[in-house]
């Protein structure tokens, strides 16, 4: 009878265990649902998860993923948000401008508030507040309560928002003109960076 070699102790190293390259980004899992398909043979089961990603400094992505396996369902609904990342207008820890957006029967309203407030929201739309890093905001659901629909109306309300110094040019007027307390905000933005 042949000798084996030693017995290898331990686990194996996955894409997990290791480093990732680039920022460390704030993934949230805010929809899980186990789906079946069926086959010829009988249903095959799997998991499609929605995936909320941000840095918490400005910048946010949403993206779903499908797989047998939960783990990777969720790095595959990570990779699809990393690829929709984009930056979200800020002035401090909150938003310009009160803004409203819909998709299918969910309405989001995202109000700015001052320093402190906190984020006033619930479910899917607090999720990506906080992935996002904005930290003072009232926002209220209005219609279905779908976290999917949530979750895209949200972002489909980040991507109404516009910076004031851009509003002003369109409009031919000076910034200070239409917000006075803008210069104090930015200043702080500057020496806290």
């Amino acid at each position: 009878m042949a000798r084996r070699g030693p017995k290898i102790v331990g686990r194996r190293p996955t894409r997990h265990n290791q480093q990732q390259e680039g920022p460390q980004l704030d993934v949230r899992v805010i929809k899980s649902s186990k789906v079946s398909k069926t086959h010829k043979g009988g249903k095959t089961m799997s998991w499609s998860m929605l995936v909320v990603v941000g840095d918490n400094k400005g910048r946010i992505g949403i993206g779903m993923g499908k797989a047998r396996g939960i783990p990777d369902a969720i790095r595959k609904g990570e990779e699809a948000a990393r690829k929709e990342m984009f930056d979200v207008p800020m002035i401090g820890n909150t938003i310009p401008h009160e803004v409203r957006a819909t998709v299918g029967a969910a309405t989001v309203v995202l109000k700015p508030a001052s320093p402190g407030s906190g984020v006033k929201a619930g479910s899917a739309v607090r999720q990506c507040l906080e992935a996002a890093g904005v930290h003072d905001v009232i926002a209220k659901c209005l219609g279905s309560r779908n976290p999917l629909n949530l979750t895209h109306a949200t972002v489909k309300a980040f991507e109404n928002l516009t910076q004031p110094e851009e509003i002003a040019s369109r409009r031919g007027k000076d910034v200070n003109e239409l917000v006075p307390w803008l210069a104090k905000v930015r200043k702080a933005e500057t020496d806290n960076a």
